[in-house]
């Protein structure tokens, strides 16, 4: 059995989420059908880096398969894309030692989020258009505010019982461009929602609905207002999955730039 490490980027629109389930369509489920028809045998196995919400995006998700072939990398990745839809594309795949694990080995993962300012004809499946003045400012002061490790308890849609709501958050960026805000999280691993209710509650503090206080007040007790404040997840793309030895992303760029029509190469 040969193990291959894929670079996988979606459309998350029409999906489920990553995860395969039963009586929903997934980004998962369709490689796996793809893996089945081009290696002609269900003796296969696919794992995600992470997982993603129904509807969020990947610019790059990456996943072990292993499977029994001879194919070389390059034809696998050709021949997967011929049965894959449109809206998902293997950008690359290399062979890989059997040890590697594509999440157990990812030490940090990195989230986009787009915030759309003005109403768009081409980008309304790739922002979250919010019709409110926003205090960039006061947003960037918030962001402050989540860095470090912190118990997420009141950003989740986990449950606390279950397992540990403590998450370390690198870094957070938030960066004006043109009609766009863009925001970007990279932490140690994520919680159910929690980009997304971490974006919105920086969304009401740019609208100045709630303040600092209130933040940090849902990080030393659990609170369910943050749910009642959940981006959309049209906004979201897991942007990189990030393994030993790998530089952070600096630069900050949209995905689409809504003012040209401009989509980002990866």
């Amino acid at each position: 059995m040969a193990r291959f490490k894929l670079f996988i980027e979606f459309e998350g629109t029409r999906y489920s989420g990553w995860q395969v389930q039963k009586n929903a369509r997934t980004v998962q489920g369709e490689l796996l059908d793809a893996s089945r028809k081009l290696f002609n045998t269900s003796d296969s196995e696919l794992y995600g880096a992470g997982r993603t919400d129904a509807g969020v995006h990947a610019l790059l998700q990456v996943a072990h398969l292993d499977v029994q072939t001879m194919l070389a990398p390059e034809v696998i990745r050709m021949k997967l894309n011929d049965y894959l839809p449109a809206d998902i594309h293997v950008i690359e795949v290399e062979k890989t030692h059997k040890n590697f694990h594509a999440r157990h080995d990812a030490i940090a993962r990195s989230y986009l989020y787009q915030i759309s300012r003005r109403r768009s004809a081409f980008g309304k499946r790739y922002v979250w258009w919010i019709k409110d003045k926003l205090n960039f400012k006061r947003m960037t002061e918030a962001s402050k505010l989540f860095v470090g490790l912190k118990n997420f308890q009141s950003f989740t849609a986990d449950d606390p019982e279950e397992k540990s709501t403590k998450v370390m958050i690198e870094e957070i960026q938030i960066k004006e461009c043109d009609d766009l805000i863009l925001i970007r999280i990279i932490g140690s691993h994520f919680l159910w929602k929690q980009v997304r209710q971490i974006v919105g509650v920086l969304a009401e503090v740019g609208r100045g609905k709630i303040d600092l206080s209130d933040i940090s007040r849902f990080l030393s007790t659990q609170s369910d207002e943050p749910a009642k404040f959940t981006a959309p997840p049209s906004g979201l793309f897991l942007e990189k999955i990030y393994y030993q030895g790998e530089n952070r992303l600096k630069t900050l760029e949209p995905v689409i730039n809504i003012d040209s029509v401009h989509f980002r190469k990866t």
